[in-house]
């Protein structure tokens, strides 16, 4: 029997997730909340504004109706915004049975309260639904173009992880598979926020040695934090920890990095959004990391300097220049 799996969220990400699957032989539908956007896509056969020129595949069907999505496939996959996520989940719901398995590829916390995501999927449904969430190194032009990748998938049932491994595995794209679901999140949003910093870093003229010292003391600051969430100290020095850390730090693909050259440079920051004309996660992930670290007591200069560029109008180059005057230690 064939495979299928619904995508909610037909941004460059879902689309390029859907995009992997069909050409693996999956029947596949990828739900938009835009009508207008979606029957573009039927219609052109490419998700025009977010990977423009990477053509549809024929097994790839497309709908802005919610209801049609979640019934189409008792495996679903979502990849929506972080401040979506909560609304997405009970929006689909009243069309969920014991016997649907929901996946995600949304990165972030919940900003209602700083939950990690896989909290709000227990909190609305039933515990016998399996989950599992996907992480790790990956622009979503590059998936979607075929381009050699590795990703994390981790679920607390092993079988469930390994489905979906099988439906995104092939010859491009490397499948690895983790039980560590905690971990693997907390790596997926707070780098988000570190490539803003890295990116400032880069804007303030900085060279490559300002961006290697970001890059590994805020790994550090991802471990201080994952641990005591109840992550496992392996994950964060993999493909979802330090993998994912590396690419959004130090690639102009990433949005967030973008923004922090932008920040760096003197932009406005509201200016420089409408700029880059999509959403940059790492805004609210430094806001949510930061009040995280002061609820659990967890030193991490380099997230609060960030939350304070970004929500107190701390100047960029005076953020790191607090960050240069801290007292010298010892590295660990």
């Amino acid at each position: 029997m064939t495979p299928s799996i619904s995508v909610l969220g037909a941004g460059s990400w879902g689309t390029a997730l859907a995009i992997q699957a069909a050409r693996n032989g999956c029947r596949t539908l990828l739900w938009g909340h835009n009508p207008e956007h979606m029957a573009a896509l039927s219609t052109d056969r490419e998700n025009a504004h977010y990977l423009p020129g990477l053509a549809l595949p024929e097994n790839l069907a497309t709908t802005d109706k919610l209801e049609e999505a979640v019934n189409f496939s008792s495996l679903i996959l979502i990849s929506v915004p972080s401040h979506a996520f909560a609304d997405t989940l009970k929006k689909i719901k009243p069309f969920i049975s014991d016997d649907t398995e929901i996946a995600w590829a949304t990165k972030g916390f919940n900003p209602e309260d700083g939950a990690l995501l896989n909290k709000i999927v227990e909190q609305t449904f039933s515990d016998k639904i399996h989950t599992a969430v996907l992480s790790g190194p990956t622009f979503a032009k590059e998936v979607a173009t075929g381009l050699p990748t590795a990703i994390t998938i981790a679920s607390a049932t092993p079988e469930f992880s390994e489905k979906i491994a099988n439906i995104l595995h092939n010859h491009c794209l490397r499948a690895y598979t983790s039980n560590d679901i905690i971990g693997v999140q907390v790596g997926g949003a707070v780098k988000n926020a570190l490539a803003i910093a890295a990116g400032i870093a880069d804007g303030l003229g900085y060279g490559a040695n300002t961006r290697a010292a970001l890059i590994t003391r805020g790994l550090q600051e991802i471990i201080r934090l994952g641990t005591k969430l109840g992550g496992q100290t392996d994950t964060f020095m993999g493909l979802a920890g330090l993998g994912d850390l590396i690419l959004t730090c130090t690639d102009n693909q990433s949005r967030n990095r973008r923004l922090g050259i932008a920040l760096g440079e003197g932009k406005d920051q509201e200016i420089a959004l409408k700029y880059i004309g999509q959403e940059v996660e790492g805004i609210s992930a430094a806001k949510e990391t930061y009040l995280l670290s002061v609820k659990h007591n967890i030193e991490m200069p380099i997230i609060e300097q960030t939350y304070k560029v970004l929500y107190q109008n701390l100047a960029p180059r005076t953020a790191v220049q607090n960050l240069l005057a801290r007292d010298q230690k010892s590295e660990y």
